[in-house]
């Protein structure tokens, strides 16, 4: 009967890996034409009992590299990996792959695991991650409205809402309505084409042509 591989076992069965290792100890360090191994497996897949095994058990070498110079510190998707790698099993975090960069910096440009690459910035002693773009423009408003208007979005009676109608424009209130329902009333986007109707407004321009052009934007 053929051995099973173990590095389909490591995906989903590290009970039946540890099985195996105990059955044949001589294929813990093993890797396969990519130098892919157990212990890349074991912090990939987030199995923690088979990875400190592997290393504490097996004697396999915690920095075991794969064809690309990479420990399993590179391939890891939780802290708990990766706090075991480096706190527990004493992984060397500062390696570099052969394009010359760590596992925190290939982590953090892979942008999947965020967490982990800021634990791993901690470890190394580096500063925080830039604040990203969109954070940043949720930091910075848009500008507020001229001070002589005022939008309301409140809840109104049907009496109040067509109080006045006569005098406002159906379009214009049409569209004014139409910007605020949107989720994305607070974004800058929005909250200048809102300040660009009503500046539109007040200086009397063609509702019509105004409103092609905003939709035109919407779109």
């Amino acid at each position: 009967m053929s051995q099973p591989n173990p590095y389909i076992l490591a995906c989903d069965n590290p009970s039946a890996v540890l099985t195996l290792l105990r059955s044949d100890p001589s294929i813990a360090s093993n890797q396969d034409e990519h130098g892919y191994s157990l212990l890349h497996a074991a912090a990939s897949y987030n199995h923690i009992d088979l990875l400190r095994a592997l290393v504490k058990e097996f004697n396999v070498n915690v920095n075991l590299l794969d064809e690309d110079a990479e420990t399993c510190l590179f391939v890891t998707e939780t802290v708990e990996i990766a706090k075991c790698l480096v706190e527990e099993l004493g992984v060397d975090y500062n390696h570099k792959n052969d394009e010359g960069i760590t596992a925190q910096e290939s982590i953090e440009a892979d942008g999947s695991f965020p967490d982990v690459a800021a634990y791993l910035r901690q470890v190394m002693g580096l500063p925080p991650a830039p604040v990203q773009d969109q954070v940043a423009d949720s930091l910075n408003p848009a500008p507020p409205l001229p001070s002589n208007i005022k939008v309301n979005l409140g809840t109104v009676s049907e009496q109040e809402a067509n109080a006045g109608t006569d005098q406002v424009d159906p379009e214009f209130k049409r569209r004014i309505d139409e910007l605020a329902a949107r989720e994305d009333f607070q974004s800058e986007a929005t909250q200048a084409q809102l300040r660009e109707l009503v500046m539109e407004a007040i200086r009397g321009s063609n509702v019509d042509t105004q409103d092609r052009e905003v939709r035109r934007r919407m779109d």
